[in-house]
């Protein structure tokens, strides 16, 4: 007899390795390592804008939200205007062990800096989006981003693919499985006092995320020849509830778009960039926005980051917050089931806002080609 657990486990893992898949490409930490002076055809962004910004005036800074400080109104109105005005902010004082954070910077590291007949254990399959490679990339004609990552999903742990995990170098696994739990906990703490600010009814966020998955993507953006001309990943907005950046290498590389204008963070030592995804949009309804943010590439050294998504769980749906629609704001999205929300993500190339905004159209023109589950 087969327990319900492990049929649970079999349903779900079969229902998530339906979500999509990813063209296979070659490594770009590979094709870094030959002596080249031009970048690729492939790898030329001209659809993208200048990664190079002109600093002629000074630019505005990420909002800083101190999680220890929180329970204060001050600190809490601040979080609030960091969600809504930028979409983005760093966290200090977020509680999570310096020590496991370090321990994660160093194995990330060393994982990237295996020989490339160990990452092959983890390269991505044609028919899924998880492993080692480059994700949504959906024709052979599209342009590629200059960098590799690994993205598998950590919690729970029913949903984790048995060929990655197990591949991973123990130590490394170790660090995971502790750095993952963390995070949710951070995760479920940080949509809390989100749910406070926007006056929501503690259970709405709770009864969606409380049981959620949380996927890791690491990245690798190896040095390039010609860094204005190449992206390491293209501009989008994440399309998840939450998303959380460590910073491995001192190099920086991320900007965010504030009014029209590339904003570059400089990461604070012993913090966690944080930025509203598009679920977390449309579960406030609009009141915080997730923001296009983009990585840039330099001709100097490689730059190595981790993040990680947490979302609602897959066998749920999800839509605007019950306790935020009132006549004055009525909702702005219908519900949708989360399984069908990542499979319309992962048919996709990843361009801006644009799977958020074609989506907001579909649902309200035609629901029941997003999993029949207007109500």
């Amino acid at each position: 007899m087969i327990s319900k657990a492990i049929l649970k486990a079999m349903t779900m893992n079969s229902e998530l390795a339906k979500l999509g898949s990813s063209l296979l490409v070659p490594s770009v930490q590979e094709l870094a390592k030959n002596p080249l002076k031009e970048v690729p055809p492939r790898y030329v962004r001209t659809d993208e804008d200048s990664p190079i910004i002109s600093r002629t005036n000074p630019l505005p800074q990420v909002p800083v939200i101190d999680m220890q400080k929180l329970s204060s109104k001050q600190e809490l109105e601040q979080l609030h205007y960091a969600c809504k005005e930028w979409g983005f902010f760093q966290l200090i004082n977020h509680g999570v062990s310096p020590s496991l954070v370090e321990k994660m910077k160093m194995e990330t590291q060393e994982f990237f800096n295996l020989p490339m007949e160990e990452k092959k254990k983890v390269w991505q399959k044609p028919d899924e989006v998880e492993g080692y490679g480059q994700a949504f990339v959906v024709s052979e004609e599209q342009k590629l981003n200059w960098g590799d990552m690994f993205f598998m999903i950590t919690l729970p742990t029913y949903l984790r693919k048995p060929h990655l995990f197990p591949s991973l170098p123990l130590t490394f696994r170790e660090t995971l499985e502790a750095y993952s739990v963390e995070l949710k906990h951070l995760a479920m703490k940080l949509l809390e006092v989100m749910g406070k600010a926007l006056g929501m009814d503690p259970n709405d966020l709770r009864v969606l995320f409380e049981e959620g998955y949380q996927g890791m993507r690491m990245n690798y953006y190896p040095p390039c020849p010609q860094p204005e001309l190449a992206i390491g990943l293209n501009s989008h907005s994440d399309a998840v509830g939450l998303t959380i950046l460590l910073q491995i290498n001192d190099m920086e590389g991320l900007q965010i778009r504030k009014n029209g204008i590339w904003v570059p963070i400089k990461p604070l030592p012993n913090a966690f960039v944080i930025n509203i995804g598009d679920i977390m949009e449309i579960v406030s309804n609009g009141i915080y926005r997730s923001i296009e943010h983009r990585a840039t590439v330099n001709s100097v050294k490689e730059r190595v980051s981790v993040a990680t998504f947490y979302n609602p769980k897959l066998e749920g749906d999800m839509g605007p917050a019950p306790s935020l629609i009132t006549p004055q704001t009525p909702s702005l999205f219908r519900r949708i089931g989360v399984a069908d929300f990542f499979k319309g993500l992962f048919s996709r190339e990843l361009r801006g806002k644009s799977y958020l905004d074609v989506l907001k159209i579909v649902i309200q023109l035609s629901p029941f080609l997003l999993g029949e589950r207007e109500r």
